[in-house]
């Protein structure tokens, strides 16, 4: 990278920052003329605070990951901006531990910078976070602490503070995967099984993908949760086929999932519930479709430039803060908002996808795409619900929904997708003649 080149990353990151900061500004204050009439008393400690916390984060990155890419952070503090304004439209007391949950996020994203160095050194706990992993998934099995809400078991409680585990477990896994797709990708793409005059893939090299497969059904089993159980085995399947290049793996892991949902939807109450309820939403319009109903008269209430910030009627939204916040955005902004919306996450996934583009090294390539897909997967599965392409699940619509557990595991998934990006554009330290490191490396 030419000198001067990381500084002006940082600049143009900056004048993002401030335009995320204005137009979140705007949001706020139409969304308090919309709902009460006048411009929102605290506007002005709002718009400090926004700014402090992504000023902080900034600066941090000029300090730690000054030639990482300069599109990801200003996009992050954008859409948790939406969400906070809309939030806050919602609820008052949410508002305030959303913004308490952004500042820890801030806090979380620095320290991931600071003591993920290089994200190559991740690879060598590949086992650790396995475990770690696992564990934080099958956590809220556990008597005394793990809660039930709204039929899935999701939560664990201790003392006052509840926590999603599933959305720390995410990140472990996807690093896991990358470890261990880069040591075996060689063996999982080539034929190596003869069966008269075909050669086919030696059926003990399947056993990765016959093992996501149980994992994902283990969780819809026990935790009565269909879209943590896609999002996890739709993650390795799609780090799998880019480790490969084989895209029968697509079509495989597709089968298996359908196959899995398919056997445990004819034991399980509650997802039966869930897909009759996507199905025929009216013919359950006072109970499992309810929620759905209700979100496609918010959208459809909308209509191409929404009823303004802070006019629509809301409070008819079951958990609109939460599973239904993109039915809100789209009811007050319109179809124009909603879209812009989505074209920042796609903005995100594909500005990540570039990252792993451009990396030398396998593990942060493919690390780099896990991270990516989580975005990418666990957007299409929160939106696709809202608008019945597949049932509605409980994930969150990521930087955006209310979710202490979400907002933080987001952050620090961004912190490591800016590692990478720093690691890629930094040139290695070589020694001169002398003996000397030359070169850039932080």
């Amino acid at each position: 990278m030419t000198p001067g080149r990381a500084p002006a990353r940082r600049r143009t990151e900056l004048g993002l920052i401030l335009l995320a900061v204005v137009l979140t500004g705007g949001l706020y204050a139409l969304a308090g003329l919309g709902k009460a009439g006048n411009l929102p008393a605290n506007i002005g400690p709002f718009l400090g605070v926004i700014f402090a916390l992504l000023l902080v984060a900034h600066l941090a990155m000029r300090w730690l990951a000054p030639n990482a890419d300069p599109i990801l952070l200003p996009t992050a503090g954008l859409l948790n901006g939406i969400g906070y304004v809309f939030i806050a439209r919602l609820s008052t007391q949410e508002a305030r531990l959303q913004a308490v949950w952004t500042a820890i996020g801030i806090a979380a994203f620095i320290v991931t910078l600071r003591f993920v160095r290089h994200a190559r050194d991740l690879e060598r706990y590949r086992y650790s976070f396995a475990f770690a992993g696992i564990g934080l998934l099958l956590l809220p099995l556990v008597p005394g602490i793990g809660e039930d809400i709204n039929g899935a078991r999701l939560w664990i409680h201790l003392g006052g503070l509840n926590f999603q585990p599933g959305e720390m477990a995410k990140l472990a896994l996807a690093i896991f995967f990358a470890s261990v797709l880069v040591e075996r990708a060689d063996l999982l793409s080539q034929a190596t099984r003869r069966i008269g005059r075909f050669l086919v893939l030696d059926p003990r090299y399947l056993a990765p993908i016959l093992a996501a497969w149980g994992l994902s059904l283990l969780i819809f089993l026990a935790e009565n949760d269909l879209g943590s159980s896609f999002l996890f085995f739709a993650l390795f399947v799609g780090m799998l086929w880019v480790s490969t290049g084989r895209a029968y793996y697509l079509g495989l892991g597709a089968g298996l999932f359908g196959f899995g949902a398919f056997l445990v939807l004819k034991v399980i109450g509650h997802a039966q519930t869930r897909v009759q309820g996507w199905l025929d939403p009216w013919a359950h319009a006072s109970t499992s479709g309810y929620q759905l109903i209700q979100g496609w008269f918010a959208i459809a209430s909308g209509g191409l430039f929404g009823q303004g910030p802070g006019q629509s009627n809301a409070a008819n939204i079951p958990e609109a803060s939460t599973d239904l916040i993109f039915a809100v955005i789209a009811a007050e902004l319109g179809l124009v908002g909603a879209a812009a919306m989505l074209f920042a996450y796609l903005l995100m996934v594909g500005t990540g996808l570039r990252i792993a583009v451009r990396c030398d090294r396998p593990f942060e390539k493919l690390l780099a795409t896990g991270l990516s897909l989580i975005v990418g997967v666990q957007t299409f599965v929160i939106v696709g619900g809202v608008t019945r392409l597949i049932p509605l699940t409980g994930i969150t619509l990521p930087f955006v929904s209310y979710g202490g557990s979400s907002l933080i595991a987001n952050y620090i998934l961004l912190a490591l997708l800016l590692r990478i990006s720093h690691d890629t554009e930094t040139p290695a330290r070589l020694p001169d003649a002398a003996g000397t490191l030359i070169g850039a490396d932080s």
